[in-house]
């Protein structure tokens, strides 16, 4: 599964050129407001990042089952002789690295326009525990989604509710790292992250069978 979405998106790198594009005309817009605004860019850039992370994300989730809608895969995933938690897996993981490709490119950006350090371990760590967390959700509800018409709006407004907790989480220990807050305050950020993940990732795979079903 995580082979064949790779695969198409190497062909297309449709998912993947939207992403970049959308997360990179995202800083750029803020790039210039904060230079306005004559704003800290280190006290901001966290928000920055995480708004531009979380917007292309929705694009490339949208994107996902999509592709299998439209090329009428969506019965033959059902038809895989595993259980279905196994599919949600393989959905999950092309997706994150789809995520993952997308925020190594616009990170290099996004350090050079708001002029903030970005290549610090524990920053990267944040990063990634909050786009599984984005993604193990953003999966299921894509899923959930596609069958609609307006799933474009639908799986927005159904996503940014319920990953409040995860970009809180996220933008909060961003913030702290740039700033070079106390680390006692950091590691309590990303505990939380953790174990949103590992909620996020359990409830997902659980339900994913009834989701694809209906």
């Amino acid at each position: 599964m995580v082979w064949k979405d790779v695969v198409a998106e190497l062909r297309t790198k449709e998912r993947f050129s939207a992403m970049f594009t959308f997360a990179i005309v995202v800083v750029v817009v803020f790039n210039f407001a904060f230079e306005l605004r004559d704003m800290d860019k280190s006290a901001v850039g966290a928000g920055v990042l995480w708004v531009a992370i979380a917007f292309a994300g929705v694009l490339g989730l949208n994107r996902s089952f999509a592709q299998e809608k439209e090329g009428g895969c969506l019965e033959g995933l059902m038809l895989i002789p595993v259980d279905r938690s196994v599919v949600y897996v393989g959905k999950m993981i092309g997706n994150l690295l789809s995520m993952l490709v997308t925020e190594a490119v616009i990170l290099p950006v996004f350090m050079v326009l708001l002029d903030v350090q970005v290549f610090q371990p524990l920053l990267l760590l944040t990063i990634v525990l909050g786009t599984v967390g984005f993604v193990a959700m953003g999966t299921l509800l894509s899923a959930m989604s596609v069958n609609t018409k307006t799933r474009e709006v639908l799986l927005p407004i159904l996503l940014f509710p319920l990953a409040v907790p995860v970009l809180i989480a996220a933008v909060k220990a961003s913030g702290i790292v740039m700033g070079g807050g106390s680390q006692e305050g950091l590691w309590s950020w990303l505990q939380l992250l953790g174990v949103y993940d590992v909620i996020f990732l359990v409830l997902s795979a659980l339900t994913f069978e009834y989701v694809l079903e209906e």
